[in-house]
Order: structure tokens, then C-alpha cells, then sequence
């Protein structure tokens, strides 16, 4: 590793401890300086380069934070922003950034919980990928190539156009980049049938610390199996996914029914927990967890869980189903509506089966809270009475605007091994829980106590969830799990957040990382280490 100087510490120092964000510095101008000298177009260059002097940095920075808990002044700014409308400038970037003792921040999407792709303690340069968002269709072979800067819905969108009867398996959300979520696993309303989003990729374009373009056959297994569902940003930049479509029927059935805690919705979520992993794979009820207003006189906030649907088939099918498997629910026929699958994407994105599928296409989501998120994996049915003591948590006032998403597992998702991609959490698992608390005052205070409240949250539900490790998903990043100190990254401190979300895969993850990027440039607060760096530096 290069040795730092006293120069670069006392800056570092400066931009840590006396600034909100990084200022204009010698780091910055060189940087720049770099990128020009490289580039073949001067003027292509700096239609993609923002600094703090120029007067669209800062809608450009916040176009796409998803939580507002990292827009305030005092949430570390990058140095420099970069557009690249090309792979070749992304190699130009990182030859740049480390040249300069600059890091890299990679963002497609920028759905990420903590927002690790866009903000940091040390000094650092934004590679936004919103301008690499291509998708090209190949009907025939069933296949497509997506650039990772775009989002779900423009993927949904561009098949749809295409065909009735091809599909994606990925998330509900539909402004979430496809760059992140395919390389956390990346999981939807499919699951059941298809595995998860990185289950179905085939090719991949990779650059790595050196520059250097890869794919599949080049880059090896190895580092094909590590950035899909090991987080991309810990090995490279990923600039294009090949992905495998899949068949869905021309018709599918959705239905969502709600029933509050007066209507019977402990004892439903309880069977449902038996019920929901063990359906046929066509299946998937997911549950959400919600507090509402009551109507009247007296308005109150009351719990209420809502059964969401998607059946990969007709609603005459679905019925007879669920008369078998779940009678309890009470589904009605006037409960379901029959729709194709891209209808399907717009009512797991909380829009209007009816709504128009451009809106797919943008890039701004329904809503923009502060939030903070945690996620669980349940390996046994969780009793009634650990439900009443969980509903005594969501009576209190921060609980207001919480929010539990339940995926049952089962299907596919028991029949991929654990060590087939990074992600592990296959077959022992019923369900996974995101927990979720969002507020909308800005300030310390009421994040504090929202955020101590999902917190306490958390620790009621320690026996009832996953142990030894209590597993989480990578794609709902949570720092509360440790932090790698920036300058001394240790495998042990990785470990503490590293098994919980791979599991026996970490180490397989670690040794990937280990042989692409050994000095460890590609790095965040939770990125993989390479085996050796803190012995290196130590």
C-alpha cells in the first residue's frame, strides 16, 4: 500500500472534522486535470463532470437519494460527480480517482439504505450511472442486456413492449436501479417461481480496479459468482447485466385483502406463516404490516395486516386454491383482478393496475421519507403470543408510519444450494421480514427516536428470528450490524456484518476479493475486505 503523508492526513482531518463536505482541493483539480488529459472529447468531459462550483451539483447529487436522512448539510459530499455516458470513461475514472488518493462511490439507483453510494467520510468521486441505462430485447433467445443505471420499472417497461408473455423476476419497486439490486440478489413477487433476480443473470461487464473490461468468459467464475448477490461495489464497477427472461402466462390474477388486528389478523398472520411458504410455486402472498386511521367520529391508528397476491395464472384456478390451502383468508372472487404481468409490476409498485406503464419509466419514486430499515429471516412459525407483545411496540406514536413487508420463501427458493451465489438464505428459511420505520420531520431528535424505536423493535423479535448468525439481507444495509474503519480494515471487523449476510459464503467472498482487488480500492462501510489488507498495513 502507498504511504500517506502528513500533508494528506491534515486534510483529511480538515474535510472530516471542520467540514460538511469536501471543498475544492489540489486532489480534486488533479483529478479533473487527469480526466482531460485522458479523454479524446474535452467538451464531452465536462458535460459530465460536477464539482461543488457548478450551479446543478447539488440537484444532481440529490436526484436520486432515496432517504432524506443524507441531505442535510452535514452528510459528507463527494468532490466530484461523473455522469459517464460510456464504459471507456469509467475506466478513465477509477485510473483518475486512484492516481489522486480519491475513492469511488457507485451509484445506479441510489435506493441504498444508508446511502453508501453517495456519501462518505473520506474524500471521494460519485460514479453516477443514470446515463448507462440501455436495454436491449432479444425475443428470440429470451434474453436481454440491461445497463445497470436503469432502473426496474424501464426494464418491466422495455420487455413489456416487446412481448406479453416474457418477464423479469426482480423487485416491486420500480425506481430502484438494477445495478445494486442484481448484485445483492434482487428479489420480487416471483421468487417463488424463478429464484432471485442474480439467479437469472448469464453475462455481466466488469471493470476492475486496473481498468480492465471483462465478462463472463474473461472475467472467470470466480468474480461471476462474487458480484452476483456480494455487492458489486466491493469487487468493481458493473456497467451491464445479461439476464435470462422468463415465461409467464398472458394472464395472471393479483388480490390484496386487508384485515385489521378487531378482524381476526393475528390469528391469519400466524396460519399464514404454515400456509405461505408450502403453496405451489405459481403462489405468492406476501403480507404487509401497517397502522391506519379508523373512519368516525373517534379517528384512531389501528394495526392492519394486508395479503398481497400474485398468481401466475387464472383467477377460476386461483380460488379452488386458496378454498384448500387458506380458507381462513375469505378471498372473494370481486377480491382478485385478472391482468397481465406488467400490470402486475405497476400494483407491486403501489400504482393502479389501470395506470398508464410510462409511468414505469420514472425515475421519481411515489414517496421521499426519512427511514430507517432492518431486515430478518424466520426459520420457525412465530407464535401468537410473540405477536401481542410486537403489536404493544406498534401502539407507540414512532410506530405511526412503521411498516413490516413479509416474502415467504418456499419453491424455488428451496431448491437453489446456499453456496450457488453469495446470497445464502435458501431453503431453511419460511420468510424474510424488512422492517421498516419512516417519519417525515426533519432533525436529530425525531430520527433519534424513531430510529431507537426500531431498534427496540429489533431486539423483541431476537427469539422468534434467525440465530447463530441472526442473518440479514445485504440490500437492506444496516450500519447498526458494524462499520469498517475506513484506513484499517480487518476481517474480523467484517465479519460481524459479513456472516450475517452471507453466511458460509463470506469467506469464498473475501478470497474473490482478495485476488481482483488486493489493495482494497473499491471499498464503503461495509464493502468485502481483501484477506491480507490489514496485515499489509499493520
Amino acid at each position: 500500500m502507498e504511504t500517506t503523508n502528513i500533508t494528506t492526513l491534515v486534510f483529511t482531518f480538515l474535510v472530516i472534522f471542520l467540514c460538511p463536505w469536501p471543498s475544492y482541493s489540489d486532489s480534486q483539480e488533479d483529478f479533473l486535470s487527469c480526466l482531460s488529459v485522458r479523454s479524446d472529447n474535452k467538451t464531452l468531459i465536462s458535460n459530465i463532470v460536477y464539482t461543488p462550483n457548478n450551479s446543478s451539483y447539488l440537484s444532481i447529487l440529490q436526484s436520486s437519494i432515496r432517504n432524506p436522512r443524507f441531505t442535510s448539510p452535514s452528510t459528507p459530499r463527494p468532490q466530484v460527480i461523473v455522469t459517464p455516458v460510456h464504459e471507456s470513461q469509467i475506466q478513465d475514472i477509477v485510473h483518475c480517482t486512484r492516481l489522486n488518493g480519491l475513492q469511488i462511490r457507485t451509484r445506479s439507483g441510489g435506493h441504498d439504505y444508508e446511502g453508501l453510494s453517495y456519501r462518505s467520510q473520506v474524500s471521494f468521486v460519485i460514479i453516477d450511472l443514470i446515463n448507462l441505462s440501455e436495454i436491449t430485447v432479444d425475443i428470440e433467445q429470451e434474453t436481454a442486456w440491461v445497463q445497470t443505471g436503469a432502473t426496474l420499472g424501464q426494464l418491466y417497461y422495455t420487455i413489456s413492449q416487446r412481448s406479453r408473455t416474457l418477464a423479469f423476476p426482480a423487485g416491486g419497486c420500480p425506481t430502484v436501479g438494477v445495478g445494486g439490486h442484481i448484485s445483492g440478489g434482487g428479489y420480487g413477487s416471483m421468487l417463488r417461481k424463478f429464484g432471485l433476480a442474480a439467479d437469472n443473470v448469464i453475462d455481466a461487464r466488469f471493470i476492475d480496479v486496473n481498468g480492465r473490461i471483462f465478462d463472463r468468459r474473461s472475467m472467470g467464475e470466480d468474480i461471476f459468482w462474487a458480484i452476483r448477490g456480494g455487492g458489486g461495489a466491493s469487487f468493481g464497477v458493473i456497467t451491464a447485466w445479461k439476464i435470462r427472461l422468463v415465461r409467464v402466462p398472458e394472464t395472471v390474477t393479483i388480490f390484496s385483502v386487508s384485515r385489521t388486528l378487531e378482524q381476526n389478523a393475528t390469528k391469519l398472520i400466524h396460519k399464514w406463516q404454515y400456509v405461505a411458504p408450502n403453496l405451489p410455486k405459481d403462489l405468492l402472498i406476501a403480507v404487509t404490516i401497517r397502522k391506519v386511521n379508523t373512519s368516525g367520529a373517534e379517528e384512531r391508528k389501528i394495526i392492519q395486516a394486508t395479503f398481497i397476491s400474485l398468481f401466475l395464472g387464472r383467477v377460476d384456478s386461483l380460488l379452488p386454491l386458496l378454498e384448500q390451502r387458506f380458507p381462513e383468508l375469505g378471498v372473494r372472487r370481486e377480491d382478485c383482478r385478472e391482468v397481465s404481468w406488467v400490470q402486475s409490476t405497476l400494483f407491486f409498485g403501489n400504482y393502479p393496475p389501470d395506470e398508464s406503464l410510462e409511468v414505469l419509466t420514472s425515475r421519481v419514486p411515489l414517496t421521499n421519507l426519512y427511514f430507517k430499515a432492518k431486515s430478518d429471516y424466520v426459520q420457525e412459525p412465530i407464535p401468537e403470543q410473540g405477536f401481542e407483545g410486537l403489536w404493544k411496540l406498534w401502539a407507540e406514536e414512532e410506530a405511526d408510519m412503521a411498516e413490516m413487508n413479509w416474502a415467504p420463501y418456499g419453491g424455488r427458493m428451496r431448491e437453489i444450494s446456499e453456496s450457488a451465489l453469495p446470497f445464502p438464505h435458501r431453503a431453511n428459511n419460511l420468510y424474510k421480514i424488512l422492517h421498516l420505520v419512516y417519519w417525515n420531520q426533519s432533525g436529530e431528535a425525531a430520527s433519534e427516536r424513531h430510529i431507537n424505536w426500531m431498534r427496540r423493535t429489533y431486539a423483541y423479535l431476537t427469539p422468534y428470528v434467525s440465530k447463530f448468525p441472526r442473518a440479514a439481507y445485504v440490500n437492506y444495509i444496516d450500519l447498526d450490524l458494524g462499520v469498517n474503519n475506513q484506513d484499517n480494515t480487518s476481517y474480523a471487523q467484517a465479519s460481524a456484518w459479513g456472516i450475517r449476510y452471507f453466511r458460509n459464503n463470506f469467506n469464498r467472498l473475501v478470497r474473490v476479493k482478495t485476488m481482483v482487488d488486493p489493495n482494497n480500492f473499491f471499498r464503503n462501510e461495509q464493502s468485502i475486505p481483501p484477506l491480507y489488507s490489514w496485515w499489509k498495513k499493520n
